[in-house]
């Protein structure tokens, strides 16, 4: 493949434009083309992971795409998988077996929760979940057999922020690797390698790719630790499509544009939703209301397009305000440009039982709220009047 090294430092904007593009241009083309192949010419001495073959993650769009990620999070080397899933259970794969521990922030993904508590239980991986907030718990939960710290930057959907920097010194200190899911936040807004940790996971579907037409998920590590990783995608088979490494690289041209309006947009509406007489309570770390909006502020260069509001404690009248939405659409998904939202007990979070859920404060009027690149005034109209 061609050198796709930049030539001159680069500040981020300009690293979402190019960065990871081939040099020179493949037959001048100023958009690397799509490789589809699936017969690759090998050398004798090529190992098994060596061998170019789109399972394994080594195409040329693959190739580039980690150089990408690696150079947007301040990580030596980046690796694009099928999904964010596949990208976190990879991961704690290539780092944990049978008797090892890991303490994980309380507050996670619901995807994230049932790999932790189900699948990585059955491997005989054991865990325990700590308050973020509570360096004194992780020392009394810290084992002999303990490998892992697991975090998120944003937690979801209570955007709540861990002592992140507390985080990533601990593990230092007691020999664990730390991971973080930054989907949340993205590069643009946070990267963790340069507050110390050691793994940067995404959920691509998410902010990075951002037209709401990829499934994807990447990791941001030392070149050691992503080979290992690699390793273990070859075997799971969790590889990403060409296609959809090329509609990945087309959306984070704009990551920082989008990403940039939508935090924006995202503290105004939070301003709105505060002083509406109908909303229990805010969640946005953009809000000097919220309990680690001085973390927050220090840490992150911007506040991002998520917050969660309460309407009520009944699932049916929240449902209801949901559905009277004109703009927002009813969704799942989140950090595309289109606003969309979705009551997380009955979706994202809806494999815990509700006793996990309320000791964790998702109540059934929740409302997790995506804020896209529609004009924030409309977005906030929509809103009053399905409050109203």
């Amino acid at each position: 493949m061609a050198d796709s090294t930049p030539r001159t430092p680069q500040r981020l904007q300009t690293k979402l434009v190019h960065s990871g593009d081939p040099h020179p241009r493949i037959e001048g083309s100023g958009i690397a083309p799509i490789f589809r192949s699936t017969i690759w010419e090998y050398r004798p001495e090529d190992g098994y992971h060596d061998v170019r073959y789109p399972r394994l993650s080594n195409l040329p769009n693959h190739v580039q795409m980690g150089e990408k990620l690696a150079d947007l999070e301040g990580g030596e080397a980046g690796l694009v998988t099928a999904s964010g899933m596949a990208a976190i259970s990879a991961t704690l794969l290539s780092l944990l077996g049978a008797g090892d521990h890991l303490l994980v922030q309380h507050g996670l993904y619901g995807g994230t929760h049932s790999l932790v508590t189900d699948d990585l239980v059955r491997l005989g991986i054991e865990h325990d979940f700590v308050d973020g907030n509570d360096p004194g718990e992780w020392k009394t939960k810290l084992r002999p057999s303990t490998k892992v710290f697991y975090a998120e930057s944003i937690s979801n959907p209570l955007l709540g922020i861990s002592d992140l920097e507390r985080i990533a010194t601990f593990s230092r200190e007691h020999n664990l690797v730390s991971l973080i899911d930054s989907t949340f936040t993205s590069p643009v807004n946070f990267r963790p390698i340069e507050l110390g940790f050691d793994c940067v996971l995404h959920s691509a579907t998410k902010y990075l790719n951002g037209h709401s037409d990829v499934v994807a998920g990447c990791v941001i590590a030392s070149t050691d630790r992503v080979a290992a990783i690699k390793r273990k995608l070859d075997h799971f088979g969790g590889s990403l499509d060409p296609q959809a490494v090329y509609l990945l690289n087309r959306g984070l041209k704009t990551l920082a544009l989008r990403v940039g309006y939508q935090s924006a947009s995202a503290l105004e509406i939070a301003r709105f939703l505060e002083s509406h007489s109908k909303v229990r309570s805010v969640r946005y770390p953009g809000l000097e209301s919220h309990p680690d909006h001085a973390r927050a502020a220090r840490l992150f260069d911007g506040y991002g397009g998520m917050l969660s509001f309460e309407v009520g404690e009944d699932a049916d009248e929240t449902d209801g305000m949901i559905a009277r939405l004109e703009i927002a659409m009813a969704s799942a998904s989140l950090g595309g440009m289109e606003t969309v939202a979705t009551r997380p007990a009955a979706t994202t979070h809806a494999g815990m039982s509700r006793a996990e859920r309320e000791r964790l404060g998702i109540s059934d009027g929740l409302v997790r709220f995506s804020v896209g690149i529609e004009a924030t005034e409309d977005l906030i109209d929509d809103l009053q009047r399905a409050l109203d």
